[in-house]
């Protein structure tokens, strides 16, 4: 039995996809939206500074998987601290309490949610990066788009004790 499937077929090679500045601090590049898989996932590559952290939060309607592809972070999730490298990954299930730092300079992120509803909140939390550029990090920015987007749920401050 065929089932419909109007997700499109792409491929996208190194460095290609869409590229945003997100608020939270860091590029995003987005290899492939909601549009794209017909909202099945998301996916997007994370480029992130040195000791960028996360407030507290959720994802009430998606799963979040985080595979590292270089540095390290410092996940905390579910009241538990773990250090996770390159090759490294972490399941966030939706609803499961999270945040994260970023422990070494040139860390890279490649972000999955399941489904791919979070996409209008990532949008909202960042702009279209132009000539390489980079922007501001503004919390407000982000706290605003999940109130106004949904895909996440900010539940407090990062929970590293010097952030």
């Amino acid at each position: 039995m065929k089932t419909k499937n109007s997700a499109s077929a792409i491929v996208r090679q190194p460095g290609e996809g869409a590229r945003r500045w997100f608020f939270g601090g860091g590029v995003q590049t987005w290899k492939a939206t909601e549009e794209d898989t017909a909202g099945a996932f998301l996916l997007f590559e994370d480029e992130m500074a040195l000791n960028k952290v996360t407030p507290l939060h959720t994802h009430p309607d998606s799963d979040e998987t985080m595979y590292i592809l270089a540095g390290e972070i410092l996940m905390h999730m579910d009241g538990t601290e773990h250090r996770v490298a390159a090759g490294g990954v972490v399941i966030a299930p939706r609803g499961v309490p999270h945040a994260f730092k970023v422990l070494r300079e040139g860390t890279r992120v490649l972000c999955l949610h399941t489904p791919g509803g979070a996409q209008a909140f990532y949008f909202g939390a960042s702009e279209p990066l132009i000539d390489g550029g980079t922007g501001v990090v503004d919390f407000d920015r982000i706290r605003e788009s999940g109130q106004l987007n949904g895909g996440i749920e900010i539940l407090g401050p990062p929970p590293f004790p010097e952030a």
